[in-house]
């Protein structure tokens, strides 16, 4: 009997491609915005590049904290209700298949199969089998706050360091539309290959991020503008 081809699915990669995407999409627009921002003002190309620096690694250091803040608490969360589904499987093992054997139900199984299908996970492994069908925990989705916050701080930090070539690159009376171009070139790449790996839409993707990046550009574009004449 031929094997059957083993299917690629792409949740496995959910929890390192949302980190890095983040990541990299706010290094590069947080870090072009600042700098569009400065440059917009008139100031010279070393504190421009001098505001850039300081973006990126604020930014960074901000990325990794938040990552790690954020996903420590979804795990302290999901070992909070893993507890409470060990003390009930203990107190009213049970009730804990009944209630097994209707979310089998509800999901469109007969009784008399839902009942046996919660016995023999039950009897593998009965807290796995609530995790995942109850509480939605599986291996998959396990948080892992570390590994969130040192990609999210390392892609920030790439990210960051496209636009700021830019500034050491650029001709100084161009250097706010060469900036604000090329960010935007980045950003739109990225949605697309973020987009492929996740096997959504390349083309939806890229044009949506690039419109979010370009609207930001343009809000700090004019603050700097106003500060600059203010000046």
């Amino acid at each position: 009997m031929a094997s059957v081809p083993k299917e690629k699915h792409r949740m496995g990669r959910i929890n390192w491609l949302r980190a890095a995407v983040l990541g990299a999409n706010d290094g590069i627009l947080s870090t072009a915005s600042l700098v569009v921002g400065v440059a917009s003002a008139e100031v010279a190309r070393q504190n421009v590049l001098l505001a850039g620096v300081a973006g990126l690694v604020a930014g960074s250091m901000s990325m990794a904290a938040g990552e790690y803040v954020s996903v420590c608490s979804q795990a302290d969360t999901e070992k909070a209700d893993l507890a409470i589904e060990r003390r009930e499987l203990s107190a009213d093992h049970e009730g804990e298949l009944a209630e097994l054997a209707a979310i089998y139900v509800s999901r469109g199984l007969d009784p008399e199969l839902a009942d046996e299908v919660a016995q023999q996970l039950h009897a593998h492994d009965a807290l796995a089998a609530h995790a995942r069908d109850e509480l939605g925990i599986s291996e998959i989705v396990v948080v892992r706050p570390v590994q969130a916050a040192f990609t999210s701080a390392t892609a920030f930090a790439i990210g960051a360091v496209l636009p700021l070539s830019m500034i050491a690159l650029s001709p100084e009376r161009v250097l706010v539309p060469i900036v604000a171009g090329t960010a935007l070139f980045f950003l739109a790449l990225l949605g697309a290959v973020a987009a492929r790996a996740g096997g959504a839409s390349m083309i939806r993707a890229a044009v949506r991020v690039a419109l979010w990046g370009a609207l930001a550009m343009a809000l700090t574009a004019g603050v700097g503008r106003l500060f600059g004449l203010a000046g």
